[in-house]
C-alpha cells in the first residue's frame, strides 16, 4: 500500500470511529509500525486534519472536520455512483468492497446538497441472477496485472483439453455474461484471450516480464483495431 493511500485509509479509520483509537489499535489495523502511526498522524496534522488526542490517550477525528469540498457536477457523480454499485456486484469481493469505500470517502468530501442527491439517487443496478459469480483468483489476476507479473494459467480450451500458459496478462474486459483475460501466451508467441470461467487455477510468478504493460496494450490494439474510448 501507498503512503497517500494508507494516510486516506486512516482519515477514514478516524472518521468512521465513535471512540478514541489507540495508537497500538490503528497501527494493527494498518499493519504498521506505533512509530510510522505517529509520523502519519503528524503528517496529516500539518496538512490541516483536525486530529486531537496524544500517545497513550487514543486519537479522534474532531467532530464537525470535513475534507475539502470535491468539485463533481450531478452528471459526474451519478456516473461515479453507477460504476461503483456495478461493480459491487460485478467485480470481486476486494475489488466491490474498494468501490463500496470509494464511494463513502467521496460522499463524506462532499457539500450538502450533492451528499444528499448521492442518497436518493435513482439509478440502479439490479443484481440479475444469471450474472456469473466473480472466480476465486480474480484478484489475484488483478494484482498481477497491475505489478506486470507472469502468471501460470491452469486452462481448459474449447475441446475441454487442460492446458498449462505462461502468459503476461495485460487486461481483463468485463462482459455482462462473462470475464476474458487478456495476455501474451509465451507458448503460441501470440495474444490471446482466455474466458475466465475456463480457467482452474492461476499462479502469478512474482516475476515481472520484459515489455512494459502499456507497450503492450498499445501492441494488442494496433492487432485488434479496438480502441479505448
Amino acid at each position: 500500500m501507498s503512503r497517500s493511500a494508507r494516510l486516506l485509509q486512516l482519515l477514514d479509520l478516524l472518521r468512521r470511529a465513535r471512540q478514541p483509537q489507540t495508537g497500538p489499535a490503528l497501527a494493527q489495523t494498518l499493519d504498521i509500525s506505533l512509530r510510522t502511526l505517529y509520523r502519519d498522524i503528524a503528517s496529516l496534522r500539518e496538512q490541516g486534519a483536525a486530529i486531537e488526542g496524544d500517545p497513550g490517550v487514543g486519537f479522534e477525528m474532531r467532530p464537525g472536520f470535513l475534507l475539502p469540498p470535491l468539485m463533481f457536477n450531478a452528471d459526474e457523480l451519478e456516473a461515479l455512483l453507477l460504476g461503483a454499485r456495478w461493480a459491487s456486484l460485478q467485480a470481486d469481493p476486494h475489488l466491490a468492497r474498494a468501490a463500496e469505500a470509494a464511494m463513502a470517502r467521496i460522499r463524506t468530501a462532499l457539500p450538502l446538497d450533492l451528499r444528499i442527491a448521492v442518497d436518493t439517487s435513482g439509478l440502479l443496478v439490479p443484481n440479475m441472477h444469471e450474472t456469473p459469480a466473480p472466480e476465486a483468483w480474480q484478484a489475484a489476476l488483478r494484482r498481477a496485472i497491475r505489478a506486470e507479473h507472469k502468471v501460470v494459467l491452469h486452462y481448459q480450451d474449447q475441446h475441454g483439453t487442460l492446458t498449462e500458459r505462461l502468459v503476461w496478462p495485460v487486461a481483463m474486459a468485463y462482459f455482462e455474461r462473462s470475464r476474458v483475460v487478456t495476455a501474451w501466451c509465451e507458448l503460441r508467441q501470440a495474444f490471446r484471450h482466455f474466458r475466465a470461467d475456463r480457467v482452474h487455477h492461476l499462479q502469478d510468478l512474482g516475476e515481472r516480464y520484459p515489455e512494459a504493460r502499456q507497450h503492450l496494450i498499445q501492441r494488442w490494439l494496433a492487432e485488434t483495431g479496438y480502441t479505448l474510448d
